[in-house]
């Protein structure tokens, strides 16, 4: 470890590695122990305690490292999961216990040391997958949402790391999913938080297990071709007074001026201002990718950073948009393979546009407008959806503005807004149809997916951490056939490159009736270098026997999903033959048409491979 060059590279804002210095080490000097390491510039005294010296302030004190305000103590006979934390005495003479910042494992809720842990014990047989993985412009990504502590429960307790492991992992492999993701697993004080009020950046929750365990369930991922993605919150923490909070007496962490600090969640903003801090937050999302092999970053609240509290009337934080380029640079260059991923509700330009151009250099950006516009969309008496036909267009309106990636995430299925399935307009039944309706949309709709957990068996019950999903209702036809085309339309997505090869191209996609208002039906084309895949989506209650779809190719198009099949609990008005095209005979913008059957509510998905078509347009 070249010390001097972290030490450098800290206090300028530029340190990856800053781990490899900070917090509990085991050394060798002179006797087998631990060499403890904090930062607390405004620190008079600071001491490391622990359940090895009894608690006692006065026997293990740190001696400060020159002028760079950082402490630092060797402690022999220190042995692993040993707790400590730091008592700092501010510059008034006041004592705080205050948790390691760098620490690698807390104990467990309520509880709050830090604990000493040794990554000796990880083992890793993914070369094949780290050495193959990329961040899926041209692959297909389905991402599955998980909050680890609500997936399923061991009777009042959730599912440990191994657990998970023998059972998260086959679910989303039989499923169809490409990724997992996964709702904060750095440690947390309360569960209320789902993880987004952070206290230990570098700690793996205990709630589950240990990081040994943890890496464990990551490596058995990717032995199973399944990438894994981690949410991070650069932009706030938790108030806990064993925390970050005045971490040496006075603002260490946070930003010096209350109005700053303070945050809209009750916590404290990020001073991302500070090199200090921008080093602690960089090197951090480094730990995670290169100590567990992490595939994807995904970052809370990233319009929070980009405007002063997340409000554009107070202007844009240069601070934070520094911050953030320099994050994506240093992530991007150490790891081109990890997906860099924006939660921003901002219409910020050039998210997804890389720092060498100016951009902020992510790979994708939630499209929150997409999510917000279509699920009103859904709730609309269909009577009145004539109305509202633009927004299920606007979207391709703007879509290659960045790199967007389509989610109906935990936040649209919690705080009263009611679950994916219940948004939908009509009874019970209708609700199944039209649910089922637009996830053949979004899965036909250009960019990635994400969905949260629950989705897939149509939940009717909100989001609660406490809970279990209410995996019961598989025993009820409705939710078990919705399972089942849940993962059909995951395993036809991943099988036709159509729907992923060329997401963020013109090419790619393609209108053939976006104006069809009179009867909401919308169709609309995707292809590939070998394939077309067309999709027909019918909005009303309405059938129709004969239904006539100009196509972008003459020859045979296939059915291959739709989502009135009886086996979907559907009428099953389906096509069951492939169509031959006809030729129209007025002038058109597609010479070619199919005509086909189109049920109450469904969508449709035709395939037609290049290689046995004619030219395009006849």
């Amino acid at each position: 470890m070249d010390q001097a060059r972290i030490i450098e590279d800290f206090h300028q804002g530029h340190c990856i590695d800053a781990w490899q210095m900070f917090g509990a080490h085991f050394a060798y000097e002179g006797s087998e122990g631990v060499r403890f390491t904090v930062y607390a510039p405004h620190a008079r005294n600071v001491s490391v305690i622990g359940s090895f010296n009894d608690w006692d302030g006065t026997r293990d004190r740190m001696s400060r490292t020159g002028f760079s305000g950082i402490w630092s103590v060797f402690v022999a006979g220190v042995k692993e999961w040993d707790s400590y934390k730091f008592r700092i005495e501010d510059k008034n003479g006041k004592f705080h216990d205050k948790s390691d910042p760098y620490a690698f494992y807390s104990e467990t809720r309520p509880e709050n040391a830090s604990k000493v842990y040794n990554f000796h014990d990880i083992r890793w047989n993914d070369d094949d997958w780290m050495a193959s993985r990329t961040v899926g412009y041209d692959q297909p990504v389905s991402v599955y949402e998980v909050y680890a502590g609500g997936w399923k429960k061991n009777g009042k307790y959730p599912y440990t790391y191994g657990m998970l492991e023998e059972n998260l992992i086959p679910y989303v492999k039989e499923h169809g999913f490409t990724h997992i993701e996964l709702m904060p697993l750095n440690e947390h004080p309360f569960d209320g938080s789902w993880g987004y009020q952070a206290s230990g950046y570098y700690s793996c929750t205990s709630r589950y297990g240990n990081p040994t365990e943890f890496a464990r369930f990551v490596d058995a991922c990717h032995r199973a071709g399944i990438g894994v993605i981690m949410d991070i919150v650069p932009v706030h923490f938790v108030k806990d007074v064993f925390g970050l909070r005045k971490f040496d007496g006075q603002a260490l962490y946070e930003y010096r001026k209350p109005e700053d600090a303070e945050s809209q969640w009750g916590t404290l903003n990020f001073d991302l201002w500070s090199e200090e801090v921008r080093s602690f937050l960089i090197s951090s999302a480094v730990f995670w990718c290169r100590i567990y092999h992490i595939d994807g970053i995904r970052m809370d609240a990233v319009a929070n950073m980009i405007y002063w509290g997340g409000n554009s009337n107070r202007g844009t934080n240069e601070g934070a948009l520094n911050f953030m380029k320099r994050f994506n640079y240093y992530l991007k260059k150490e790891f081109p393979g990890v997906m860099l991923i924006a939660e921003d509700s901002s219409d910020f330009p050039h998210v997804t546009a890389s720092t060498l151009d100016g951009g902020l250099g992510f790979d994708y950006k939630w499209d929150l407008g997409w999510m917000n516009d279509t699920l009103k969309y859904y709730a609309t008496d269909p009577i009145y959806r004539s109305y509202d036909h633009n927004k299920l267009t606007f979207s391709m309106a703007y879509f290659y503005s960045e790199r967007f990636l389509l989610s109906l995430s935990h936040d649209e299925n919690v705080h009263g807004k009611k679950t994916i399935v219940d948004r939908m307009w009509g009874t019970y039944e209708q609700k199944f149809a039209q649910a089922r309706n637009l996830y053949a949309y979004m899965f036909a709709h250009p960019g990635k997916k994400l969905n949260f957990m629950g989705n897939e068996i149509a939940s009717f019950r909100e989001f609660d951490e406490k809970k279990e999903l209410d995996w019961f209702l598989l025993k009820y036809p409705k939710h078990d056939s919705f399972l089942r085309f849940f993962t059909d339309i995951n395993r036809i997505y991943t099988a036709h490159p159509a729907l992923f090869q060329k997401d963020y191209d013109f090419y790619g996609f393609q209108w053939i009736d976006a104006d069809n208002a009179k009867q909401s039906v919308y169709s609309f084309f995707r292809q590939s270098d070998s394939e077309y895949l067309l999709c027909i989506m019918n909005m009303t209650p309405v059938s129709y026997e004969i239904y006539d779809v100009p196509v972008p190719a003459k020859g045979t198009w296939t059915e291959i999903m739709n989502t009135e099949k009886d086996i979907y609990d559907g009428c099953n008005m389906c096509n069951f033959k492939p169509l031959r095209t006809k030729t129209v005979k007025e002038p058109a913008r597609f010479p070619q048409k199919i005509t086909i059957r189109l049920a109450p509510f469904a969508a449709v998905w035709f395939t037609c491979p290049k290689k046995a078509s004619g030219p395009e347009n006849g």
